[in-house]
């Protein structure tokens, strides 16, 4: 089976690497400009930038796709988000897409988002839309750990199909050294300076080359201190984690890549958006059975 795919909220292009070549990708929609470009840069094909929430159900279907994927916005679910689920003017896409999927059900879906979207209001209204289209349902909390990444980020992976599917038991491979996934040659202005490193030393997460774990990076990682991400222990000083390494975390390929110019707080936010490979792969390895 090769899937046929609309790509929403496509980002840098997480779930087309994670596709491969068991489909192919007819469409993908996102409104980052910055996103936008890096996927292009790396896939080659241009993203169409229309506001989700105002593309129709028949434009949806002109594509002739058969699956869709998705990482809708997570900040209306996650701890340090608004909290306000379908509330959260964020959601309006989503809300928007509830109503073509009732209208016009694909035969394959999958969806990425954070912890606290289990049991949220687009949860429930998600899992009425599937049952109402006759799709089979199941439902995964996986994180990287458990794929050979020492990186923290569960994240909640819901897959629908008109075939029954069965839920299966995840690898648990264990995690590699964190050093695995350094630069050879680290940035020195990743250096935290003295002044901010006494303000801030408290509160953040520090990790060895020889752990085999980091906290998850978010977007914010470029701007914030705390709760943001890890830092790196070294003997030349405490670090952030260059977008390279973040990037070898969350398991991209090695020839992946930033448009030239794109700020370094612009890419931490895109990859602080993005999917770890080997999890979201395993996870469409379950939905094409």
């Amino acid at each position: 089976m090769t899937l046929r795919v609309l790509e929403l909220f496509s980002g840098i292009g997480g779930w087309r690497l994670a596709l491969g070549a068991r489909g192919r990708v007819v469409a993908a929609y996102d409104i980052s400009p910055a996103a936008n470009a890096t996927y292009e840069l790396n896939h080659g094909d241009p993203v169409r930038t229309h506001e989700i929430a105002r593309v129709k159900a028949a434009a949806f279907a002109a594509h002739g796709a058969d699956t869709w994927l998705l990482s809708p916005p997570c900040q209306p679910f996650c701890r340090m988000g608004t909290g306000k689920g379908l509330e959260d003017k964020r959601s309006h896409a989503f809300l928007h897409l509830m109503e073509v999927l009732r209208a016009a059900p694909p035969a394959h879906f999958a969806l990425e988002n954070v912890q606290g979207f289990l049991g949220s209001d687009a949860h429930r209204l998600l899992c009425e839309r599937l049952a109402e289209a006759g799709l089979h349902r199941v439902e995964y909390q996986l994180c990287p750990t458990r794929f050979g990444l020492p990186n923290l980020r569960p994240r909640v992976f819901i897959l629908a199909s008109r075939r029954p599917l069965r839920a299966a038991v995840p690898p648990e491979w264990a995690p590699a050294p964190v050093g695995d996934f350094l630069d050879a040659e680290p940035d020195p202005g990743l250096y935290v300076a003295p002044e901010l490193l006494a303000r801030h030393l408290p509160g953040l997460d520090l990790v060895t080359a020889e752990d085999r774990r980091t906290a998850c990076f978010i977007g914010g990682y470029g701007q914030r201190f705390v709760g943001s991400g890890s830092f790196l222990k070294t003997a030349q000083g405490i670090r952030r984690f260059s977008p390279a390494e973040v990037a070898r975390l969350l398991g991209l390929p090695t020839g992946f890549r930033f448009p030239p110019g794109l700020g370094l707080e612009q890419r931490y936010r895109l990859l602080g958006n993005g999917l770890s490979q080997p999890v979201a792969a395993w996870v469409l390895g379950q939905l094409l059975g």
